[in-house]
């Protein structure tokens, strides 16, 4: 007689496999898709999505999971499984098959809507479908049912037990603090950057981002790099983990930065259990904390002067004209120049709170329904001089810069802000747990750190809710004092303020 939960397993795995084929599909969608292929290969994603729906809403394996739910025999890591395995199905079922094909339908159908109105610099190409999805949201708000908000909701599905009320209380003194930074900085002299929008070829920006990527870890055996849009990571397996980035060869650090923010990503699912596959403990356990790793590579360690005291001859190496005269500590400040900007992808550490805020904000309101789709542009470019100062000059650079809302994602962005809080905290325990930590970074040996990552977080799946995890390692919940600390220390020696 079979195990029941060998039968888990088994069947899980199965629903898994199709999931991941439909992220094939997706990554495949975003680097290789011919211009004239997107209709048959949103239909082949939704019949995808729409048979791994009904196989999770199966009677038969609800049956089975809600049996080895009672079982007193299985272990914890199987007891979790199962308990979480239980949490989904019963999310799942509250969905038809109809709601899963409308909503496949539709997202593949916005990308493509999404992609036409970037290249038009054309807000009004987009809007049709992107009305249409707001809808979609808003019901499926309300299918999944919540408490008090119902943007509570769609933050829980990328980071669980994380509220409106969670945010606000977080991101008010937040912005309180960073705007006492912001000020002293303004107000001293400002750093120089010229040089990091020279003409930067593009082949020796591409193969200096792959000897990066291998540096920090990313294993080129289970992966591979590619171009697209708009950079990000996709996983299949944590055997199988790709990433992309983008090359603009008057700005070199558009691409040095996306190669390592998306190889931190990947480091994480590289680092969950091969043996937890199609489980919930071989998943990322919130996507805040997923962005904690690729905000961590790219700011704490890829913009710090340990790594750059290791990198930066190999990198005058590679551009002897563009660095001609250019001394480390110069090249260390003009990396981290604080200045605001329109793109959220390319603003420094401490404005890119703002841009998320900004987009938190406008989503907020969609979902409260305050606000209507025609509106989005006329308030994103408010909110963009009122909190940075600066004026949108087209569509392509204020609300089409992000492919976010082309897949539905909304209720992803304040993840974004969250890894980098959780990032702080994490990398400043690590720097307490690992003898000369930033030493080892300096001489370009980043496996301590990787090693240190792979234990704390990435082995342990979906096992702990982020603030359990961050608890677990660092002794208290998610506290922001760490990344202001972090931001004081760093960017009073840079533009020596007190």
């Amino acid at each position: 007689m079979a195990n029941p939960y060998n039968t888990f397993v088994s069947k899980s795995q199965q629903i898994a496999d199709i999931g991941n084929s439909i992220a094939v599909l997706s990554w495949d969608k975003e680097v290789n898709l011919p211009k004239g292929s997107a209709r048959f290969r949103s239909q082949q994603i939704s019949t995808l999505a729409t048979l791994a729906h009904s196989l999770m809403v199966d009677k038969k394996y609800l049956r089975l999971v809600e049996k080895l739910a009672k079982s007193t025999s299985l272990n914890r890591q199987q007891k979790k499984n199962v308990a979480l395995t239980l949490e989904s199905i019963q999310k799942a079922t509250k969905f038809d098959a109809d709601f899963v094909r409308r909503r496949s339908q539709l997202i593949s159908q916005a990308y493509h809507d999404w992609v036409k109105a970037k290249d038009a610099n054309d807000h009004t190409i987009f809007l049709p479908s992107l009305e249409k999805l707001v809808e979609l949201k808003k019901e499926e708000a309300q299918i999944i049912g919540y408490k008090k908000h119902p943007y509570n909701a769609l933050l829980d599905m990328y980071e669980p037990k994380l509220t409106v009320d969670k945010l606000d209380t977080l991101f008010t003194p937040l912005k309180r603090s960073l705007k006492k930074i912001l000020r002293q900085i303004q107000a001293a002299k400002q750093v120089q950057n010229s040089f990091l929008y020279t003409r930067y070829p593009e082949k020796t920006q591409w193969k200096y981002g792959l000897d990066i990527l291998e540096q920090i870890g990313y294993d080129f055996n289970f992966g591979r790099q590619d171009i697209s849009i708009h950079p990000f990571t996709t996983s299949f397996s944590s055997q199988d983990v790709r990433v992309t980035t983008r090359i603009d060869e008057n700005d070199f650090s558009n691409m040095l930065w996306s190669c390592i923010h998306e190889g931190g990503h990947a480091l994480y699912e590289m680092g969950l259990p091969p043996e937890q596959y199609g489980l919930p403990l071989g998943e990322a356990v919130s996507l805040g904390i997923h962005e904690s790793q690729s905000r961590l590579w790219e700011n704490n360690v890829g913009r710090s002067l340990a790594f750059w005291k290791h990198n930066f001859k190999s990198l005058k190496t590679k551009f002897p004209k563009q660095l001609e005269g250019i001394s480390l500590n110069k090249f260390y400040k003009a990396i981290n120049k604080v200045a605001p900007n329109l793109i959220r992808t390319e603003a420094d550490e401490l404005h890119y709170h703002f841009h998320v805020i900004i987009r938190y904000e406008i989503e907020k309101e969609l979902m409260e329904g305050k606000m209507s789709v025609n509106d989005i542009k006329k308030n994103w470019n408010k909110k963009y001089k009122s909190y940075l100062g600066v004026d949108v000059p087209d569509d392509a650079r204020g609300m089409l810069q992000d492919i976010h809302w082309s897949h539905g994602s909304f209720g992803y962005f304040p993840t974004y802000s969250i890894g980098s809080l959780y990032a702080a905290q994490f990398y400043a325990q690590a720097k307490s747990d690992i003898q000369d930590l930033e030493k080892q970074i300096s001489k370009g040996n980043s496996t301590p750190l990787l090693e240190w990552l792979r234990d704390n977080i990435h082995q342990h799946g979906r096992m702990y809710y982020p603030e359990q995890l961050c608890k677990r390692i660092t002794g208290e919940g998610l506290n922001a004092k760490h990344f202001l600390n972090y931001a004081k220390e760093k960017y009073s020696d840079i533009y020596r303020i007190r």
